[in-house]
């Protein structure tokens, strides 16, 4: 009997791990997770772009809409195997066979449950009745298909003698994959290798098929059992992309080959995965299944290769190496992202103003740091457009005779709105409460009281920096005197608090135009 196997990749002294994704089958049984036929087309694609060795791409017998997907697919790749998954019964494995039969390299992924607790609540059969059902099985696959997977349900819970038992019989009868699956995610790494070397030795026709792991994430264990598994002899990895499944899921596609990847060192083993395009699938399968990747998942989280914490930056900016172990481009990602917040330092800021274009003095640097780290206590996210509005607010700012000190603004239904505004004016710090028509116009009311000027406001607007109610508000502001205009802008979380910059900013211009005529400085009042 022949055994249908892939190859190892030529000029390599490594194991050849063969990647088989299930996302398209056990992926899809996630509650809300179900993909249009046109979305599974899509996924197929990719998967097989992405160098999948076997993709399972669906349950034939489950619906009509999955034996055509499975058909539909079978037919368009053009490097993967295509399986389709089967139970232990004639009609099933009749239909999966229909389906894939026009696959590049058909499969038949054939299974039932083997562990007590299964064989007498589920199947409801004594052990002798499915032994026979699984020769049936695998010899009716193998009719149709050179290549036949086996899967033992529950196998990790199963007794290790009736195990060995069911493997002997499934390969006897023809099955060149067999799997034993941690179907409920109850094992631990230690116990799943030792499953798959007692196996391994104790059947005598073992070196006749292609032993395969497949584990759910139930303990969080599913990619430690995975790496357990291949130490064990195993040489498929069963696996999702975004590690999506059943339940709380199966091992993450990109988690395990990363790590194999990474730790060559101690994995020895290799795959055909173009893993720059893991963060393109984990893209394609969220946003088909409506399922978000989680912030800080490993590998293609939105977190994965974030850094704020200020000593992780300056780490970062020192040696890449410090803090990450893989190259972000490696998984597609484009670069590093030092996310700007709380915990920055001064040295990523100023890295991160250079990549802006801004190039700023030690005391301008020093004055837009301060403003930042006010900012980020009051934000939880501090994006690019909040420090461009915020470098831009303090170098328009920078060097005024005319600066806000402190503002607080009483408002409500009632009015009249009170502003109690403070102002330094060439270094002397003056202070006026005034009311108005609305904040507002309390706070400009008090600017004119405190730098008493003609000008008249002819724009007042306001716009969001960013998306949320933590938004900057940038506010623009033009002020006319003597038929001289100026338009100026101030950026803040607290939307009164930019009017008065922008009014104020404004009126510094105004200064400076009257002082080209007037060598008298503008005074305050008392």
């Amino acid at each position: 009997m022949t055994t249908q196997t892939i190859p190892p990749v030529e000029g390599s002294n490594k194991d050849r791990v063969i990647i088989f994704d299930t996302t398209l089958r056990d992926g899809e049984q996630s509650p809300g997770a179900t993909m249009t036929f046109e979305e599974k087309l899509e996924v197929a694609d990719l998967l097989d772009a992405l160098g999948v060795d076997v993709i399972e791409a669906g349950f034939p017998i489950a619906s009509e809409g999955d034996f055509e997907a499975v058909s539909a697919i079978a037919k368009r790749v053009k490097r993967a195997s295509v399986a389709g998954l089967a139970r232990a019964a004639a009609k099933d494995i009749d239909r999966c066979g229909e389906a894939v039969r026009h696959a590049l390299r058909p499969r038949i992924h054939t299974f039932i449950s083997t562990s007590p607790l299964h064989m007498k609540y589920k199947l409801q059969k004594d052990p002798s009745e499915v032994l026979d059902m699984i020769s049936a099985q695998c010899s009716r696959a193998r009719n149709l298909v050179e290549d036949v997977e086996w899967s033992a349900e529950d196998g990790t819970r199963t007794e290790m003698d009736f195990l060995c038992r069911a493997v002997e019989l499934a390969i006897k009868a023809g099955a060149t994959t067999i799997n034993i699956p941690d179907t409920v995610g109850y094992t631990v790494p230690e116990e799943y290798e030792y499953i798959f070397r007692t196996v391994r030795e104790r059947v005598p026709n073992s070196d006749k098929a292609i032993f395969s792991v497949h584990c759910h994430n139930d303990l969080g264990l599913a990619v430690a059992n995975t790496l357990a598994g291949l130490a064990g002899g195993a040489r498929q990895i069963e696996c999702t992309i975004n590690g999506i499944g059943e339940r709380a899921g199966n091992a993450a596609l990109e988690e395990v080959v990363m790590a194999l990847r990474t730790r060559a060192d101690r994995l020895p083993y290799i795959n055909n995965i173009e893993t720059p395009m893991l963060t393109r699938a984990s893209k394609l399968v969220s946003a088909v299944t409506s399922f978000p990747v989680q912030y800080n998942k490993a590998i293609v989280g939105r977190n994965a290769f974030a850094h704020e914490s200020g000593i992780h930056q300056d780490g970062m900016l020192k040696n890449a190496q410090t803090y990450e172990i893989m190259t972000p481009e490696s998984v597609g990602v484009q670069k590093t992202s030092l996310v700007m917040g709380k915990h920055s330092g001064r040295n990523a800021f100023r890295t991160k103003l250079k990549e802006m274009g801004y190039e700023l003095g030690e005391n301008a640097l020093q004055d837009a740091f301060n403003r930042f780290k006010d900012l980020a206590d009051r934000k939880k996210i501090v994006y690019d457009e909040d420090l461009e509005a915020l470098v831009d607010d303090e170098i328009g700012h920078a060097g005024e005779r005319i600066k806000v000190e402190d503002l607080t603004v009483i408002a409500g239904t009632k009015g009249p709105q009170t502003a109690t505004l403070s102002l330094s004016i060439d270094g002397q710090h003056v202070t006026k409460e005034a009311t108005g028509n609305g904040p507002v116009d309390a706070i400009f009311n008090a600017i004119k009281e405190l730098v008493p000027h003609t000008a008249v406001l002819e724009l007042y607007q306001v716009h969001a920096v960013t998306e949320g109610t933590d938004a900057q508000a940038e506010v623009s502001v033009r002020l006319s005197e003597e038929g001289k205009s100026v338009t100026a802008k101030g950026a803040d979380p607290d939307t009164m608090v930019a009017s008065a910059r922008a009014y104020i900013a404004a009126l510094n211009k105004l200064v400076v135009k009257r002082l080209k005529g007037k060598p008298e400085a503008m005074g305050a009042t008392p």
